[in-house]
Order: structure tokens, then sequence, then C-alpha cells
């Protein structure tokens, strides 16, 4: 077990013959048996290997987002220890039934709430359920239907570090989720129920990072051989942050880098113009372009590592054209069959 659960519960959210949204609220909190710890163990690893999660904290008037105070007063008043877990997350099932009565979509679903701890931190996970439906053999060989939570594909889930929140009330990323798909507003209502507002954009904030990292490379006296060493390293090391589920330090890359001789790196990314936080979330898909180059369009996908430019692949820019020396093995059979063939 790589995370210690202190309570859990779930309450259903479903419509009534009317079709009117109603809660059907547990009394008490799941027993922390066996399957209750496969479930969270599993929610756990899943959801902390997700890339391109949003980060936010508890909004006020002003911010941008609806401001919504009911889930973290609540909240603070279930740390403090004046509510219960229980009586905690039955307010917390209302204010989302409320949000979500808001909606024409809405059916519903199965609200987790669970209370754990992993690596000295105090978390609470929030995370909308849905049931899905499937086959299944009995004793006596006949199938039967049955329905069992969609662990596989939660859209609508959310994390509050409670350590980091109530360290720094001025932190901005104290609140992760799962952002929705592009151009859907559908889980809006699911961080307005808890007042939760975006406060750092993590792509963005790689994306300067990865600019900061070329420049830095571009404008120093390493060879082509150690500037992509260069990129690698900033690479490995964010992604060892990324599993380990940290944010990237700047000072602590900057001595990464320094320990391999390349030296002034912190000075350099907070003396331009990359507007780069102390410490923000890794967005894996982002620096991943440090070490490759990759792109799809008109019915053709390249993608190459970045140590070849210049010499397995050749880019000219003026005739827009590369040149692929050395084609793969497999790909070069595909070409061969096809010629012969024509």
């Amino acid at each position: 077990m790589t995370i210690n659960i202190e309570q859990a519960i779930i309450h259903e959210i479903a419509q009534d013959n009317e079709g009117q949204l109603r809660c059907r609220l547990r009394p008490q909190p799941l027993l922390n048996g066996q399957a209750v710890s496969l479930m969270l163990e599993e929610l756990h690893q899943s959801y902390t290997s997700k890339s391109g999660k949003g980060f936010g904290f508890f909004g006020t008037h002003g911010d941008d987002g609806e401001a919504n105070p009911a889930f973290a007063n609540a909240l603070e008043e279930y740390r403090s220890g004046s509510l219960g877990f229980v009586e905690f997350s039955a307010l917390a099932s209302k204010l989302l039934q409320d949000e979500l009565g808001k909606y024409d979509f809405s059916q519903g679903g199965f609200l987790l709430m669970a209370s754990y701890t992993h690596m000295a931190s105090d978390y609470l996970f929030v995370a909308l359920l849905s049931a899905k439906s499937s086959m299944t053999v009995l004793d006596d060989m006949e199938l039967t239907q049955i329905n069992h939570l969609d662990l596989g594909n939660i859209q609508l889930a959310a994390r509050i570090d409670l350590t980091e929140w109530q360290a720094d009330k001025d932190s901005r990323k104290y609140i992760s989720f799962i952002r929705g798909r592009a151009g859907r507003k559908v889980a809006d209502f699911f961080l307005d129920f808890m007042g939760c507002v975006e406060g750092v954009n993590p792509k963005a904030q790689n994306k300067s990072l990865m600019n900061a990292v070329e420049d830095f490379v571009a404008g120093s006296e390493l060879t082509k051989d150690e500037r992509q060493s260069c990129r690698d390293k900033v690479f490995e090391f964010c992604t060892e942050r990324f599993d380990a589920g940290r944010d990237i330090d700047i000072k602590d890359l900057a001595d990464e880098l320094a320990d391999s001789g390349m030296d002034s790196f912190y000075d350099f990314a907070k003396g331009g113009d990359y507007d780069l936080d102390e410490e923000f979330p890794v967005d894996k898909s982002t620096l991943r372009q440090l070490k490759k180059f990759s792109g799809t369009g008109g019915g053709v996908t390249v993608s190459f590592d970045g140590g070849h430019l210049g010499e397995r692949v050749i880019y000219d820019p003026i005739s827009d054209t590369l040149l692929i020396k050395g084609v793969p093995a497999n790909l070069k059979d595909q070409l061969d069959r096809r010629l012969k063939g024509e």
C-alpha cells in the first residue's frame, strides 16, 4: 500500500420518478476492507499518472470562475474537528446535487470522497463515478447483466492537497483536477460545486521552461551533443518529478544542471521574460519536445529523436523539405514492396 486511508464514503445522486435529482446518502463511512483499499489504491495511481491535469484553488469574489465558499468552509470545519466526515460528505453531496440541477445533461452518479495520506501529505479525493453494465457468468453457467463502477474511465475527479492548502493559503495549485475534453464545458459544474478556480496553467509554464532551456543552450558554448544532453537531463529530471508526484522546482533543476557543468541556469531563467514560477506541475507532453520532434498534417506523421536533426534528418526551410537518411527497416520494407507492386 502506498496510501494510508483514513475515511471513505460513497453517496448516490440520481433522478427520481419525476426526473428530479435526489441524494441517497450513506449513513456511515465505508469499511476499510480489502475492496475499498484496492479501489482507492487503483484510483490514486491512475489519477497520479494522468497527464494534462489542471490546477487551482478555492476562489473568492473577484477571482475568475464561480465563487462558492460553502465547500471550503465545510472542509475547514471537518479539518478542525467541528464537523464529522459523514456530515461533511453529505453536505458536499447536497452542493453537488444543487449544481447538477442547473444543467439539463446531468444524470447524476456516485460521489466518492476519500481522505488519505501519501508521502507525508494529507489528501481529499473527490470523484463522480458512473456505473457501467457488463455481462458475467453465474455458478450455474447462466449469463447475467451486472452494473459496476467504471474506474477505468474517470472524467470527473479532483484531489485537494490538504497539507499544502493549510500551510500556504496563497498557493494557487493545491487542487488538481482532470481536464474535460477540448471544447467541452461539461466538467465545469464539478469545479463550481467546490468553488475551485484555475490558478496555474502547467502547459504554459512547461512551454516557458522549454523555451528557456532552448535559449540557454543556444547561447552557450556547448557542443551539439552537449546541448542535447542538457535537454535530456531537463526531461529526465522533470519525468522523475512527475513519477514521484512532485512539482518542478527551478532551483533544484538549476542545481542538477550545475552538477553537469551547466551553471547559471536559474539566473538565466528567472532573469529573462519567461514568467516562470518557482514551482509548477509537470506537463510531460509539452516537455517531450525537448527530446523529440513530431508533427501531423495532410495525412503525414513524422517523429524523430532530437539528436538526429542535422545528421540522419536534414531540414531545409527554404524548400520546405525533410531528408531522412537511413529509413527505418520496417518502413523501408513497406516502401520496397509498394514499389515492386507498382
